[in-house]
């Protein structure tokens, strides 16, 4: 037993105790029921080909015995780095390449390089809950600014500036969305830059599902491409890319006027070195595992194309998708993903777990396999079977 005395820091003080969804799987499970878990995002759980032999290989390099520290990373792995940008038109120094092992751990770096214990950070909602743990450990505050759904996902510009105050030190994108899926188009972009220049704010892009487009109304554009009028850091990594989030490799690069970069760099350069928490075997296998990257993305866009084929053949509202590994779909009631676990043995997350003010929004993984997805949507379909023959009925005699 822990003393009750003991005390412990305010930043940890969490709730942790199992929310209703979570009571409900562990309940269901005990009963040896079967779920089909419809929120399955580990690729490495999905059932994919992973080429063992070749991605293993690499991590026997000799030349990793030996201890040379470099707080930016080895120059060969930000020399791949730069090579995947370059195969996205975007020249990138390997200068301004700092390898971290997360993009979690690339975010702490730039919390603690623009924000004093207080400041804040604007960032999108919807999103990935995981900011918010980010910016508690770091002492900051997270500010939302709203995505707004008309027939796609949009940033409330308006709203968005209005929520500029001095305590602001950057704006956070994710380019594309998680799990929105929505693409920060040029306009946006140009507007987004354009409040960080004139109110002197850095820009923070992360790009981890830039590679997976769906069919996008323009072509995927990184945030690495200039010109860069603010301060701009782009973050990505293996987890998504490359589909090997185990081997906990990620990085930021930074862009912007020349004075500020060189200042930005040098100081990511002391805080990296502080930690010193890549190591070498994967950073000798970065370049291995960048080009390998391929044969699971042609994997993963295949199970994303044919989940998304299950989808569009069922009653269930998809919303509009634009690219990511995560689909948005509407359904009928509130809160609908209890009812679902309990009733029919789906997992789904609701949309509340990523700040979406409907509460009939659910959100799906479409990395799950192509089995359990298709009976998943059955069920969830049957369980719109009362509200779909309500709809008919009303549009019968209603005219509409």
């Amino acid at each position: 037993m822990s003393d009750p005395h003991q005390r412990f820091s305010r930043r940890t003080a969490w709730d942790l105790s199992p929310g209703d969804l979570s009571l409900a799987g562990l309940a269901a499970r005990k009963q040896g029921r079967e779920l089909l878990d419809l929120t399955v995002s580990n690729p490495t759980a999905c059932g994919f080909d992973y080429d063992a032999e070749s991605l293993l290989e690499p991590l026997a390099n000799p030349l990793a015995l030996t201890y040379d520290p470099d707080p930016r990373g080895l120059r060969s792995a930000r020399a791949s780095v730069a090579d995947y940008y370059a195969r996205h038109s975007a020249p990138v120094d390997p200068n301004a390449i700092l390898l971290t092992t997360s993009t979690s751990e690339a975010y702490s770096f730039l919390f603690r390089l623009l924000c004093d214990p207080g400041d804040e950070v604007l960032v999108a909602q919807p999103s990935y809950p995981l900011f918010d743990f980010l910016a508690t450990l770091d002492d900051i505050n997270l500010r939302p600014y709203p995505l707004f759904y008309d027939f796609g996902w949009w940033i409330d510009f308006a709203e968005l500036e209005r929520r500029i105050t001095p305590r602001i030190r950057a704006i956070l994108v994710v380019h594309p969305n998680n799990p929105t899926g929505h693409w920060t188009h040029q306009p946006e972009r140009e507007r987004l830059e354009d409040l960080c220049a004139r109110h002197n704010l850095a820009l923070i892009v992360d790009e981890v599902f830039l590679d997976y487009p769906i069919a996008p109304a323009e072509p995927a554009k990184t945030f690495a491409t200039g010109p860069h009028p603010a301060l701009t850091f782009v973050l990505s990594g293996i987890s998504k890319i490359a589909a090997l989030p185990q081997m906990k490799v990620a990085w930021l690069a930074t862009f912007g006027p020349g004075p500020v970069v060189s200042e930005a760099l040098a100081r990511l350069e002391v805080i990296s070195d502080t930690f010193l928490s890549m190591n070498a075997p994967a950073q000798f296998s970065l370049p291995t595992w960048l080009a390998s990257r391929h044969h699971l993305q042609s994997q993963i866009r295949s199970r994303v194309a044919a989940n998304l084929a299950t989808l569009a053949a069922s009653p269930v509202e998809l919303l509009h998708l634009e690219a990511g590994w995560a689909a948005v779909l509407k359904l009928r009631e509130a809160d609908p993903a209890l009812r679902l676990l309990e009733e029919h043995g789906v997992i789904v997350h609701p949309g509340s777990f990523y700040g979406m003010v409907d509460h009939r929004l659910i959100v799906v993984s479409l990395l799950t396999t192509e089995r359990d997805f298709s009976e998943g949507i059955g069920r969830l379909s049957e369980s719109l079977a009362p509200f779909t023959v309500q709809r008919n009925h009303g549009s019968k005699h209603s005219g509409k």
